[in-house]
């Protein structure tokens, strides 16, 4: 029985597939099975996929039915004992698994294990995830106090730098089907709702925002998003979780607003207790369309050409 079954769904990213199956061949822990869900790419991805020979590979082909039902998929599978996931555009530095195995072992209660990760914007621009009042950089293994709290810039619990015991599945059940943006996030904020959560702060991941087809780029008419009734009742009592969701909320308003979806925006809108943002978010949620697309455009210039990254959330 290997300890970590690693789990990719695969959708058309036949450009980067390879270099993250070979990340995980790199990998300095060897005791894994890997698990590939291709969810009916319509490219050259199982080609890619298939010119990797390795007895720890297990590959599976199904219909299109989403990320979410993919990675349930890969959970079903699994045999190890550590689930650790990866999307087919991201990749591990070799010292990911033994980071990952050393923190469980001096944590083997808790219910989500994370480590420190990098966000690669374009070769130029690589910036280490910033989480609140904790130093993502100081080759620690920690507790977690407040998840949602250190969460509320860069997220602790990003999915290709995450692993959850699988033992941890019957309680909380899988991924949300329903949801195809933000189905990960549905899933960290059940798990730390009733578990700890476990932090390396060893850089052993890259997030790697310069590839094609990442989510942003999906018409958002056909995304479904967080469903916060899910945690009213725990928001109500949970000022932290609270103010995490608060910035998801923003988040999906704002993105409604560029796409031109006002009464969506004010629909997300209308729930935020907006002491808990930023006041560049409150800022921003104000200005029309084409003040908000032309500062994107702004941003994402300083970010590929200068390598400038500014947040409204800081």
């Amino acid at each position: 029985m290997p300890f970590f079954s690693i789990i990719i769904p695969l959708y058309n990213k036949e450009k980067n597939i390879a270099k993250t199956i070979q990340s995980v061949f790199d990998q300095d822990c060897i005791d894994f099975e890997l698990i590939i869900i291709n969810d009916g790419s319509t490219d050259k991805s199982e080609k890619v996929v298939t010119s990797f020979i390795d007895e720890r590979i297990q590959y599976f082909l199904t219909e299109n039915k989403g990320v979410a039902n993919a990675r349930n998929l890969g959970i079903a599978k699994a045999k190890g004992e550590l689930i650790a996931f990866l999307d087919a555009d991201d990749y591990w530095y070799p010292n990911h698994l033994t980071v990952l195995s050393k923190l469980y072992k001096k944590f083997p209660d808790v219910g989500l294990l994370a480590t420190s990760y990098e966000k690669r914007f374009s070769t130029k621009s690589i910036f280490l995830a910033n989480f609140k009042n904790i130093n993502a950089s100081s080759n620690s293994l920690m507790i977690v106090d407040d998840f949602f709290d250190s969460s509320s810039i860069d997220a602790i619990a990003w999915t290709s730098a995450c692993a959850v015991p699988k033992s941890v599945f019957n309680t909380i059940k899988d991924f949300d089907s329903s949801i195809t943006h933000g189905e990960d996030t549905d899933l960290w904020i059940r798990i730390a709702l009733q578990y700890k959560v476990a932090l390396a702060t060893y850089l052993t991941a890259t997030y790697n925002l310069d590839a094609k087809n990442r989510s942003k780029e999906i018409d958002i008419k056909k995304k479904t998003f967080l469903k916060f009734e899910k945690f009213e009742k725990e928001e109500k009592h949970n000022i932290s979780l609270k103010k995490y969701l608060d910035v998801n909320r923003y988040s999906i308003a704002l993105e409604h607003k560029i796409s031109g979806d006002h009464i969506s925006s004010k629909k997300y809108c209308k729930n935020i207790h907006w002491k808990n943002l930023h006041w560049k978010n409150r800022l921003l949620i104000k200005q029309p369309k084409t003040i908000l697309l032309l500062l994107k455009k702004v941003q994402t210039t300083l970010i590929h050409v200068l390598g400038i990254k500014l947040s409204s959330f800081k």
